[in-house]
């Protein structure tokens, strides 16, 4: 046996002794380094992006995109229409250079500075990564053993109030809410999570949740005999009926009910303050939907950090999402 096949299959031990996290880390950092002069690929277009018609032809070049003219409708399209990507001023490589920035979790204004862009290009870049990974979110599934909770944030108005009327005098940030308890003043994030670090959460309402509330966004989500442990409020108890799933209730001022508990949805909803409150200084209610995605995708998916930001960028080039910058700051208050 010669001596390269002996150090192949000492390496291929050493891996095998690895945790799962360590292995994706270290085919991550190959993937990395065999790829420092890798360029990005035209995207391959299947199909015509306003009728979904395969029957078309190219037609010319502008500003170096292919166009390609549809036989059936008559219309014409590049690469990037339908996405968010469409007439966008920057080269693909700008918008890799943001989603790494994104992974790292880094604010507007070092986003802005590492991809020379301006600090509002910066936060409608975001918001339309995030309006694009929402379709990723939609169809996410949980099953096995699925934990679920709500958590709570106060309503904010931070931001431009020029889209509407603020309906109170502006709080200084950490101003506590006027009413006691879970009032309107609070915002309702039921979250539900499973143990292979997928996650499904969104706002349902304000003040405390009613079985309405929780089937708004648990409700398809979440597969049919999965264990559904949840603590003692009342309409978990009927949301599990209707959805066939089988009900572990943790009892009121009890941390578990033999060998389950809560702690994996209560260490997400930590992470998810921690990224809001201290990463990000807050944000608006109008935005925090967007932000419960970019903390289910980058802060509690598992895989590696380059894993993602290939998953990110390949899915933003190939899902069709019209938003336009023009429409974000004009999105409701509070998005219920």
């Amino acid at each position: 046996m010669s001596t390269t096949t002996n150090n192949i299959d000492i390496l291929k031990q050493l891996f095998n002794n690895l945790s799962e996290q360590e292995k994706e880390r270290f085919l991550g950092d190959i993937s990395r380094l065999s790829n420092i002069e890798k360029v990005i690929q035209p995207k391959e277009v299947s199909c015509c992006p306003h009728c979904n018609s395969t029957h078309f032809v190219k037609n010319g070049t502008k500003c170096n995109n292919q166009r390609y003219l549809c036989r059936d409708c008559k219309k014409s399209f590049v690469e990037q229409t339908g996405t968010i990507l469409y007439n966008s001023q920057k080269d693909i490589e700008v918008w890799e250079k943001y989603i790494h920035c994104m992974i790292e979790k880094y604010p507007l204004r070092k986003c802005a500075k590492i991809c020379d862009i301006n600090l509002a290009t910066a936060f409608a870049w975001r918001h339309k990564i995030l309006d694009a990974l929402q379709n990723m979110m939609a169809d996410v599934e949980l099953d096995g053993v699925v934990q679920a909770d709500e958590t709570f944030t106060a309503v904010s108005y931070k931001g431009n109030h020029k889209s509407f009327k603020l309906p109170r005098t502006a709080y200084k940030r950490g101003t506590k809410a006027t009413k006691r308890g879970l009032s309107t003043e609070k915002v309702c994030v039921p979250c539900a999570v499973n143990l292979d670090g997928l996650s499904v959460s969104k706002i349902s309402n304000l003040g405390k949740p009613s079985l309405k509330n929780l089937q708004k966004v648990l409700d398809g989500n979440i597969s049919k005999n999965s264990v559904f442990v949840t603590d003692s409020l009342r309409p978990y108890q009927k949301l599990s009926l209707d959805m066939v799933l089988n009900h572990i209730r943790i009892p009121a001022k009890k941390r578990s009910n033999g060998l389950f508990n809560i702690q994996t949805v209560n260490s997400y909803h930590s992470r998810l303050k921690d990224l809001i409150t201290y990463r990000f200084k807050g944000v608006a209610t109008k935005y925090l939907n967007n932000y419960l995605v970019y903390h289910n995708f980058v802060n509690f998916a598992k895989g590696s950090a380059e894993g993602k930001e290939v998953i990110l960028l390949d899915f933003i080039r190939t899902t069709l999402c019209t938003s336009k910058t023009i429409d974000i700051a004009i999105r409701p208050a509070i998005p219920l």
